[in-house]
């Protein structure tokens, strides 16, 4: 993490990734990693707004992340760069393989440059950080990420900085693998779908304070408006002489929907593949 020296009071309480330690050893990329994303800042095509808080922003490219790995199994590739993805609160790591493709993977905790990994369907892939291999091959203990929720769709699970999974068992016929995520959810994941070993980097991104309103902005953040703030014809909380409050007994969204403790979860079971679920595991 990166400090900055207290010269003002936006300084002062600013704590921020020190991307220092990425490095970019390349600077001629394939153009087929890269895509420009039309920004809508909230509004639909009738320029209505349907999203609040949104707008401006810095510029920026999206890359074309390769949560597959398909393509390049049982072909080694070397890790030439760590990066930073604007669209993201991980790095990301350019993989360079012996066929001369070139893809952008998520970066796990202790792979570095120059580091060799490999992705592939059989028991020979090693258990190292990077590899990609079908979750029966996986041992008990194993930390993960990246993870399928179907076969050869792509890594859906275990994505932002610093999570894991951890691989806890499996069912006696191999079919299902039991998985415990972050949350303390265990589920069950078919055997056949595959993840990458190791947990995802910038683990410390959780401890960033952004210090001041103008890093929102940059990020496309507007500045949100407090209901209390408003006239009664623009929020069920406006109106009232000075610091009112909000005259009825429970919160209310700008359209006069109760929020803040309203339970909005469907009745029925999310999924029957969780077998404890991340309220089971808190009680």
């Amino acid at each position: 993490m990166k400090k900055l020296r207290p010269t003002n009071n936006a300084q002062r309480n600013t704590l921020l990734t020190d991307y220092s330690q990425l490095v970019a050893t390349t600077t001629k990329y394939p153009r087929k990693l890269f895509q420009t994303l039309k920004t809508n800042a909230g509004r639909n095509n009738q320029g209505k707004i349907t999203v609040r808080h949104q707008g401006a922003g810095h510029k920026r490219q999206w890359r074309m992340i390769d949560f597959k790995r398909y393509p390049q199994d049982g072909i080694e590739g070397t890790v030439k760069s760590i990066e930073y993805d604007p669209y993201r609160t991980c790095f990301i790591s350019l993989i360079s393989y012996h066929n001369g493709s070139k893809t952008f993977i998520l970066n796990p905790t202790g792979l570095k440059v120059g580091t060799k990994i490999q992705s592939g369907e059989n028991e020979k892939i090693p258990i190292e950080t990077g590899n990609n291999l079908p979750l029966r091959y996986i041992p008990d203990g194993t930390f993960i990420h990246n993870v399928e929720l179907k076969p050869k769709k792509g890594g859906q699970l275990i994505r932002s900085a610093g999570t894991s999974a951890q691989v806890v068992g499996r069912e006696e016929n191999g079919k299902y693998v039991l998985v415990r995520l972050k949350s303390k959810e265990l589920r069950k994941i078919l055997a056949t779908c595959r993840a990458t070993i190791g947990k995802v980097g910038n683990e410390e991104h959780n401890l960033v304070k952004l210090g001041k309103a103008g890093r929102n902005r940059w990020r496309g953040i507007r500045p949100t408006v407090r209901g209390s703030a408003m006239n009664p014809v623009d929020h069920p909380h406006g109106g009232g002489e000075g610091k009112a409050g909000i005259g009825h007994k429970s919160p209310m969204d700008p359209w006069g929907n109760k929020t803040l403790g309203k339970k909005t979860r469907r009745k029925k079971p999310s999924s029957k593949y969780i077998i404890r679920s991340r309220h089971q595991a808190k009680k």
